[in-house]
């Protein structure tokens, strides 16, 4: 049976002090609760596939630091080896072991040629589009319509999660998701639609030429979970054809979906990856890498000045190094967090059904996500079917989740995560909780319609 969380009091109370000192009372805007209710739970510690607030409450979770705790929270083997390095110092700002070994594991994981260490995604992937400016001489960038990438200026048009909102122009119209986003940056970012073939090779065929790069989520994590087809794969190949660099954002994915990404799932050969999150085992860690001839133009080999005093940050380095090199030894693993994310997507299927509640679950891997929306064939595809979703409802939903125990994505637009330390007790835990939750909407919803108010 899921416990009852009841009490708030700490969180409350943290939350307070923290709006005094904080804009929003947050580092990072989800974290807020702003689209879901209630008051953010502030968390004491983690262990396994479980969190504890400063109420003392304890959920199963299910963001994982957002992707990263692949293999649960604390886990050994990346504890001891965060320890390890900590003896010998925090950061030297020098070049050390490490960062070979690491850079070692990724390029023969991956198949990259070279990788560069930066200190969060944002970093990696706003260091990769200078990258393909540089190398190209060209200076249009081309995304899509839903895809979160970091907050750099550039790369705040049209974007996903918590900046979702509606595009009002033609294609490859831009406009900055962001206040303080100049309008002269949003201009060289030009969008096209996830999922639409069609349009991103009459967007190529249009302005190809100026085009250094196009870059894209190969699985979207911050619109909800997309997964692309085959067509809009072939489609994203077809770029490299007029000289413009492919680049898969797998700071989300990497490491994620298989040992070589959603890159290595799908078939895919960009020309550039951007990594993050499980590279750096849940410590601050981004990296961009890929062809070595382009790779060159990083200075102080080539021209494309990038640079990070905590690149490459020892503690950082020993964690991804422990949480790769623990992926690799285990051939199961993936079997295994396949298998209970698609019993988990299977149960909410079957629970909504049940309870009358329209929804739509995502799945891949170990990432989901379970739309509020009746969407053709079951599936959300694309931006324009995700923000359709009924996000009151979620809202509602998750805070039913939230008080049985259960630390979902406060957010209808963000993927779920599971870790290698979730089992059978938690996944049986996590559907009772659910099915409590979707019979409460249910009741609700009758509730509303017998005193006249529309649900």
């Amino acid at each position: 049976m899921t416990q009852t969380p009841s009490k708030t009091s700490q969180s409350e109370a943290l939350f307070a002090r923290a709006r005094t000192v904080t804009p929003g009372g947050v580092n990072s805007p989800v974290r807020a609760f702003k689209s879901v209710g209630g008051t953010p739970r502030f968390i004491r510690e983690a262990h396994g596939a479980y969190l504890t607030d400063a109420d003392g409450t304890r959920y199963i979770d299910y963001i994982g630091s957002w992707g990263p705790m692949i293999l649960g929270h604390d886990h050994p083997a990346v504890r001891e080896a965060i320890s390890d390095a900590l003896q010998y110092g925090t950061s030297f700002g020098a070049p050390g072991e490490r960062e070979v070994q690491l850079a070692e594991l990724v390029t023969r994981l991956t198949g990259a040629g070279k990788v560069r260490f930066t200190s969060s995604g944002t970093e990696a992937t706003m260091s990769a589009l200078r990258l393909a400016r540089g190398f190209t001489g060209r200076k249009l960038i081309v995304k899509f319509r839903g895809n979160y990438h970091g907050h750099a200026d550039g790369l705040l048009v049209e974007a996903g999660s918590g900046l979702m909102t509606n595009m009002d122009g033609q294609l490859g119209e831009s406009a900055p998701s962001s206040a303080g986003v100049p309008e002269e940056y949003a201009s060289l970012t030009l969008v096209s639609e996830y999922n639409d073939p069609a349009a991103l090779d009459t967007l190529m065929a249009e302005r190809g030429t100026d085009v250094a790069a196009v870059i894209f989520e190969p699985v979207v994590g911050n619109a909800g979970v997309l997964i692309p087809t085959p067509e809009f794969l072939a489609a994203l190949h077809r770029v490299q054809a007029v000289g413009a660099l492919l680049i898969a954002d797998e700071v989300m994915t990497g490491f994620r979906l298989s040992l070589n990404g959603a890159t290595g799932l799908l078939g895919l050969k960009p020309d550039l990856t951007c990594w993050g999150k499980i590279i750096g085992g849940g410590l601050p860690v981004g990296a961009y890498g890929g062809r070595s001839d382009v790779m060159d133009f990083v200075s102080p080999q080539g021209p494309v000045y990038q640079a990070g005093t905590l690149s490459g940050n020892p503690l950082a380095m020993a964690a991804g190094l422990a949480t790769l090199r623990a992926l690799e030894a285990d051939a199961g693993i993936y079997d295994g967090l396949e298998s209970y994310t698609s019993q988990l997507a299977g149960g909410l299927k079957t629970l909504a059904a049940e309870a009358g509640v329209p929804i739509s679950v995502n799945q891949i891997g170990s990432m989901l996500t379970p739309f509020f929306v009746d969407a053709p064939h079951g599936t959300v595809r694309n931006y324009a079917q995700a923000a359709r979703s009924d996000t009151a409802t979620f809202g509602r939903w998750f805070q039913e989740l939230l008080a049985r125990g259960i630390y979902w994505a406060p957010s209808q637009f963000e993927s779920i995560f599971v870790s290698a330390s979730h089992t059978p007790t938690e996944l049986d835990a996590t559907l009772e909780a659910a099915r409590a939750a979707f019979g409460s909407l249910k009741t609700t919803s009758l509730a509303s319609t017998q005193e006249g108010v529309t649900p």
